[in-house]
Parts: structure tokens; C-alpha cells; sequence
């Protein structure tokens, strides 16, 4: 049977029995506390709530990770630092500028904790995929990319994609990750760089001075793992059609030369119009276009946020990505709840996109994709 056509047969399944929502009130809690993004995650869990998706899900509650698992990637001196400035809410420890800890990830009281709680729930996930309790797990606080083992990156200050990678790959031979958030997915492509079990797949926005300043076409991976990282730069200004123009090229290749088992799915908002980073002109209905993409591949698959700083937009992104998970059309209005007044001035679900224009030519994007599938011939 085609993957298509699996896609389509699982698609028309009960969903109560196929998607996991992971959530509690302290996990939102704790996510509410990071203070890039205060309180997003409120926001999005109260906008799925309040368009009533919850029932058609398995709400999952998360447990905090364990130091023992979040060692599995991270290193203990890390964590051990992590934990102390964390107690001690002590942001002048001489010894946080070597563990990345400072300007762009502030230490403050309780940062281990929601680090543990942000890994925990991605690991949750994942447990429930290797469990067959679900064939898609969402965790929409997760998805945090740039960390490394041993350092703090990007705000992020565990990399719980990378946790939740592992997880998987203790019953999947192959797992994809596939990353469409405006920045780079260093710390994951850092991690798998030597390994061809694991294929990284990053769209992202790469020019000079742009964090995290890595992440171009020619950045394929290392040794064993060599032609196993797949990095699509690409330009400002890109909306709907050509970014799902390149991501539907290139996963295709993707899919047919790696095969993987199982996909963790990173979804960042940054790329959205609107955004304070002011890059990508993109709309929550192109970005779905590439989920459901990924979807009919009909694998078990793992549903993580990410960046998205326009806090709004975030929200109505995720809900909006929840509703094409679970099949459901969502009203444009914006239903009365909690932070309802966040949305005007129009109360809308829709996102359009600004008049900026489109750096990408079609010459260029060609030339990468070309690049991107010769290299992808190489994968055996």
C-alpha cells in the first residue's frame, strides 16, 4: 500500500484514539514562567480550549524529566549548574557565561525546573508513541532547538527535541526530524551530525549575522553521518505557496531515500507574518500544508512548537494546526475566553500576510533544491 493511501486510511480513524495532547496545569505553569515568553503557553492551551478541541484528544499529563534523563544528551556538569543558579535565582554566577547562561538565556529561580518540565513532556510524548497509545503526540511548549549538551542557546535551555529523538529511537531504527521554525535547528543537527539513524531536515532563514548564523546548504553532516542533514537556507519575505514548494519537494526526496519509522516535527511560529523578527511573510495555512504533508506519511509522529514571539499569532497558529490534526474546520471568529482581548483588533483566526517582499527568486530556490536532492542521492 502507498504511503498516501495509509495516510488517508488513518486519517479517517477515530481520532480520540490517535492523537495525544500532552497538558497539566503546573506543566503550563511553568511554561507560562519563561520570561521570553510570558505566559504563551496560557494563551494557546485557553484558545484550543476555548474552540473545544480538548475532547477530541487524550489529554496526557506530563512528568518532569529526571536529571538521569535529560543526561542522556545533556552533560551533568551542565544540569548540576542549571539546578544550582536555579535554587539560588542567581543570575551573577561567574561560571554561567561557559554554560551559555546570560543574556540571551537568563538564569532566574525555578529555570531547572521548567527545563525539566519542558523535557518531561516532550519525553512523555514520545513514550506514547513508542506505546502505540497514539499515532501523532503534541506538545506545543516543546520544540526548544538550539540548546547543547553543554550549554544554554536561542532561550532555549534543554533540548527536548533532541530528548524526545533519543526516546524514540529506542524502538525505532530511523527517526526524521524535520524543523520548520525560522531559525536553524543547530543544537539538533549538532547532535545527530555523525549518525545515519537519525536524518535532520532544517527550512530556515540563513544569511550573514543571523542567529544562529549556521545552517547552509552545504552543511550535510559528519562521517557516518554525512549526507543525513539536510539544510534548506532560504530568504526573507517567503510566503505560502513557495515555502510549501520547497518543503514538499524536498520531504518527498526525504522520505523515499531515508524511510524513517517514526518523525518529530518541529513547528515554530517565528515564520509567521507579524512577528517580531520580521523575516518570513508565511500564514498558519501554509504551514499546515506541510503538516498534513507529513501526516500522510501515516508514521507516528511527534508535534512540537517552538519559536513564535508574536504571542497572538502563536496561539492561533497552534490552534488553528491542532484543528487540521484532529480534522476539524475552526470558525475565524475568536471564542469569548481569558485572553480574548489579545486578539484585536480584528478577533480573527486568520493571518494575513504583509506587503514585504519575496527575497527568494525562483532561480535560487531551484538551485538549492537541486543541491539538496544530489545530496540526497548519496543516502543509502
Amino acid at each position: 500500500m502507498e504511503s498516501s493511501e495509509l495516510g488517508e486510511k488513518y486519517l479517517k480513524q477515530s481520532p480520540e484514539q490517535l492523537i495525544v495532547y500532552i497538558y497539566s496545569p503546573e506543566y503550563i505553569s511553568a511554561c507560562d514562567s519563561l520570561c521570553k515568553i510570558p505566559s504563551r503557553a496560557s494563551m494557546v492551551h485557553s484558545l484550543i480550549e476555548a474552540y473545544g478541541l480538548l475532547p477530541y484528544m487524550r489529554v496526557v499529563r506530563p512528568k518532569p524529566a529526571t536529571m538521569e534523563e535529560m543526561a542522556t544528551f545533556h552533560t551533568h556538569a551542565y544540569l548540576q549548574h542549571l539546578q544550582l543558579v536555579s535554587e539560588e535565582g542567581d543570575d551573577d554566577n561567574p561560571e554561567s557565561v561557559e554554560y551559555g547562561l546570560g543574556y540571551d538565556c537568563p538564569t532566574s529561580k525555578g529555570i531547572y525546573d521548567y527545563a525539566a518540565a519542558v523535557g518531561g513532556a516532550t519525553l512523555t510524548a514520545a513514550q506514547c508513541l513508542i506505546d502505540q497509545k497514539c499515532k501523532i503526540a503534541i506538545n506545543w511548549p516543546g520544540g526548544w532547538h538550539h540548546a547543547k549538551k553543554d550549554e544554554a542557546s536561542g532561550f532555549c535551555y534543554v533540548n527536548d527535541a533532541v530528548l524526545g529523538i533519543l526516546r524514540l529511537r529506542q524502538k525505532y531504527e530511523r527517526v526524521l526530524y524535520i524543523d520548520l521554525d525560522l531559525h536553524h535547528s543547530d543544537g539538533v543537527d549538532d547532535a545527530f551530525c555523525f549518525t545515519s539513524k537519525v536524518m535532520t531536515v532544517s527550512l530556515h532563514k540563513f544569511s550573514p549575522g543571523f542567529f544562529p548564523g549556521t545552517g547552509d546548504v552545504t552543511d550535510i553532516g559528519l562521517g557516518k553521518g554525512r549526507w543525513y542533514s539536510v539544510n534548506v537556507p532560504l530568504q526573507d519575505g517567503i510566503q505560502d505557496d513557495r515555502y510549501f514548494h520547497v518543503c514538499e519537494s524536498i520531504l518527498k526526496e526525504v522520505c523515499t531515500a531515508f524511510n524513517p519509522e517514526a518523525v518529530v516535527l518541529q513547528l515554530g511560529a517565528d515564520t509567521l507574518a507579524g512577528d517580531p523578527m520580521c523575516c518570513f511573510n508565511m500564514t498558519p495555512v501554509g504551514i499546515a500544508k506541510c503538516l498534513k504533508y507529513v501526516l500522510h506519511w501515516g508514521l507516528p509522529t511527534l508535534i512540537l512548537g517552538g519559536g513564535g514571539y508574536n504571542l497572538a499569532n502563536t496561539a492561533r497558529c497552534w490552534t488553528y494546526l491542532t484543528g487540521v490534526i484532529l480534522g476539524k474546520t475552526l470558525a475565524s471568529e475568536i471564542p469569548d475566553h481569558e485572553y480574548f482581548t489579545d486578539y484585536g483588533p480584528d478577533y480573527v483566526l486568520e493571518i494575513t500576510p504583509s506587503c514585504r517582499p519575496d527575497r527568494n527568486d525562483q532561480q535560487q530556490t531551484e538551485r538549492i533544491l537541486s543541491s539538496v536532492k544530489g545530496n540526497l542521492k548519496n543516502v543509502v
